[in-house]
């Protein structure tokens, strides 16, 4: 099923502003797209009007090419052919497991429904499990028994709630790429709801980052990271500062003066009369910064966090400025001590100084 939302918005009665604000996207036949943002983004409103469970105010919902939401139409969520899969499983405790996932078969013939459970069982590695309780599988095993219970039916599309918010983060990861390759193995259409970067990572073909009922992007996980489309997204995912920066121009080349030294050689980078001054902000991520002792610049570390093979580092500048900077673990240093650090950046993410969550990046220049 091909999803496609135009100017779609979802507006509460005694609320301000919209909880979903003209929303366009498209979801392609096959496609897993995920939807990030804070909470009360929006985004778990947009999939309940995808669902039909939200009445549109404005714009319409279309799948297959078929208007089945709009201000002057509705179709009701049972003929919409959706399945939904929710953070709290939602399993009938008094039914086992085969129960559970043939509950929305029951117009089947007995042999092709109890086919069809042993089938969804086996794509969710869950077979032969038919005869066991909810209450004796782990958090995970329930998850994968909604999941076949959703994908039973054969829907043309699933939408998923934060399925894994009750699950801990190591296994939220490893739930995420799981489900992407039964979704793919299932051809299914797939609309996915979460606040995690790396479960949206790990799952989703296309990511959408709302804020405040708009969806500032709609792109890959790649193009989200190093192409921005706002300073809202920029700040929103991974890690990253804005620094202050000048663009200047020498023998017809950027450079970009930074806290941490001039940038030369990068590409995609506005001429200096894109600003005033050419005084702007420029997005370092932490994998901008490279630890190097031999380096000019040095940065004392005011806070450091441990993950695994890195640490993620929290510096500040001489000049006061902070950054942060992703650094091999075996380098383990003390909070407080001075460390050496250059940047290495091959293209720059440059905003006006002080703009507002929806400003666009300016438009490179392209060297």
């Amino acid at each position: 099923m091909h999803v496609e939302l135009s100017r779609l918005s979802v507006h509460y009665s005694g609320q301000a502003r919209p909880a979903v604000d003209e929303v366009s996207l498209g979801l392609p036949e096959g496609s897993i797209g995920v939807l990030i943002g804070p909470s009360g983004c929006g985004k778990t409103t947009l999939l309940r009007a995808v669902a039909g469970l939200e009445r549109a105010s404005a714009g319409e919902v279309r799948l297959s090419g078929e208007v089945v939401e709009s201000p002057g139409l509705h179709r009701p969520p049972e003929t919409r052919r959706i399945g939904m899969v929710f953070q709290d499983y939602a399993l009938f405790p008094h039914l086992d497991v085969g129960q559970n996932v043939g509950f929305g078969l029951g117009k089947l013939p007995r042999g092709e429904r109890a086919a069809r459970v042993a089938e969804v069982l086996a794509l969710v590695g869950l077979a032969g499990s038919e005869r066991r309780m909810p209450h004796e599988l782990s958090g995970g095993q329930q998850q994968r028994v909604a999941l076949a219970r959703a994908l039973a039916p054969r829907p043309q599309l699933l939408l998923l709630d934060e399925p894994f918010s009750n699950l801990d983060v190591e296994l939220r990861e490893r739930l995420a790429h799981e489900i992407r390759a039964i979704l793919k193995a299932a051809r299914t259409t797939a609309l996915f709801v979460t606040h995690d970067q790396l479960e949206a990572f790990a799952i989703g073909d296309t990511i959408g980052v709302m804020h405040q009922g708009k969806l500032h992007q709609w792109d890959d996980a790649y193009t989200l990271y190093h192409r921005p489309a706002t300073r809202f997204v920029a700040d929103f995912i991974g890690h990253g500062v804005f620094a202050p920066a000048t663009l200047r121009e020498v023998d017809g080349q950027v450079v970009v003066d930074t806290p941490l030294g001039a940038l030369t050689d990068v590409a995609e980078c506005p001429l200096p009369t894109a600003f005033g001054g050419g005084q702007c902000e420029v997005l370092l991520r932490a994998d901008d910064i490279v630890h190097d002792d031999h380096a000019p610049v040095k940065a004392q570390i005011v806070r450091k966090a441990f993950r695994g093979s890195e640490f993620l580092y929290t510096l500040r500048l001489r000049s006061g400025e902070t950054v942060l900077a992703h650094v091999p673990s075996h380098h383990d240093h003390k909070v407080g001590e001075w460390i050496g650090i250059r940047p290495e950046v091959d293209h720059v993410v440059t905003f006006e100084r002080g703009s507002g969550a929806a400003a666009p990046p300016m438009a490179p220049y392209p060297s």
